[in-house]
């Protein structure tokens, strides 16, 4: 039997998994795949005929996961209030290949997000980081704020967004004691004071500039889609920092925030040599000094998706959720 699970199914999951448990998953998945315990090959995005939408296949394989996410980016649904990005998932069993279930993306790509950014974040950012940059208000904003409390001593947050009403509810929906929030007027704003940023917007545009960045900064770079043309973070935010990539490949493939600069010759093949998972197993530094600059660079990882779809499921199973389904029934299902 197949388990279908529907966003609600995996949110009520969700609710019952410790953050924690999510960012030492996906920490777990990345220091497999620098060891050569986990398989993703390189994706390759398709063009939709006629349109602006790519559909993006990312697949991987752990030892007690695999599957296979499909993530449809369409900008035109901006304009129709329907979510740019949309994904599903399918996992397997890799020992026998059998279908396990049908997952709705939302909620495990935005948990996994914020987990993976957590875990750059324990490697990167100074042991004394409390003042947490956003850029960008929406439900990233919200899940990066939790995730990255789990791993830095965060006592105040400066939150920027193009509509200052967003930024205010986030604020006062978010706060609580020994948590300072502020709104601040301009990207810039939330930037000079904070000890660790992530950039959280579909940007096409750099709305962030290394020219901001105090010393000692940590950057966790997200929000951009993954095309060529796409980044949040100008040029002189990448020469400035220390660079960690999600992935080499990817990154170079499908990341505006990488491709442009070595496009332009700012940024050198040399530059770009360090995976999180390499730091994560201490194969490479991550921060060398205290008033050093760090940058991850996230485009979004297989791998992350299934270490967390893989959490959810179980949890699902436990807690008798999700609509089973026997694909290989010969008679059809008759549902009128």
């Amino acid at each position: 039997m197949v388990l279908i699970l529907t966003n609600a199914d995996i949110t009520a999951a969700l609710s019952t998994i410790s953050p924690d448990a999510v960012i030492d998953a996906v920490e777990a998945a990345h220091a497999d795949l620098a060891a050569g315990l986990a398989a993703q090959p390189a994706r390759v995005p398709a063009a939709v005929p006629g349109s602006t939408a790519v559909l993006v296949p990312m697949t991987a394989a752990l030892a007690h996961t695999a599957g296979v996410k499909l993530l449809a980016d369409v900008p035109a649904n901006a304009s129709a209030g329907r979510p740019v990005q949309q994904s599903s998932i399918v996992l397997v069993d890799p020992a026998t290949g059998t279908c396990e279930a049908f997952l709705d993306g939302a909620a495990i790509t935005r948990r996994r997000t914020a987990a993976t950014s957590a875990v750059a974040t324990r490697y990167l950012a100074r042991a004394d980081s409390r003042v947490l940059g956003l850029v960008g208000a929406g439900a990233q904003a919200r899940a990066h704020l939790d995730a990255i409390r789990r791993v830095r001593p965060i006592d105040q947050v400066v939150v920027w967004s193009r509509r200052q009403a967003t930024a205010a509810r986030f604020a006062e929906e978010m706060a609580e004691p020994g948590l300072r929030i502020d709104v601040a007027e301009t990207p810039q704003d939330a930037v000079r004071p904070a000890d660790i940023v992530c950039t959280l917007t579909p940007s096409r545009t750099p709305i962030v500039c290394g020219a901001w960045f105090p010393d000692g900064l940590h950057v966790n770079a997200v929000g951009a889609p993954p095309r060529p043309d796409h980044r949040e973070i100008d040029t002189d935010a990448v020469t400035r920092s220390r660079l960690v990539l999600d992935s080499l490949h990817t990154a170079t493939h499908e990341s505006g925030a990488i491709m442009i600069p070595l496009a332009a010759g700012a940024l050198r093949a040399e530059d770009l040599t360090t995976e999180l998972g390499d730091v994560v197993r201490g194969a490479k530094t991550g921060r060398a000094t205290a008033t050093g600059i760090t940058l991850f660079n996230s485009v979004g990882l297989p791998i992350q998706d299934m270490a967390t779809a893989r959490l959810v499921l179980d949890t699902t199973r436990a807690h008798g959720l999700g609509t089973p389904v026997d694909l290989s029934a010969r008679q059809p299902v008759r549902t009128g």
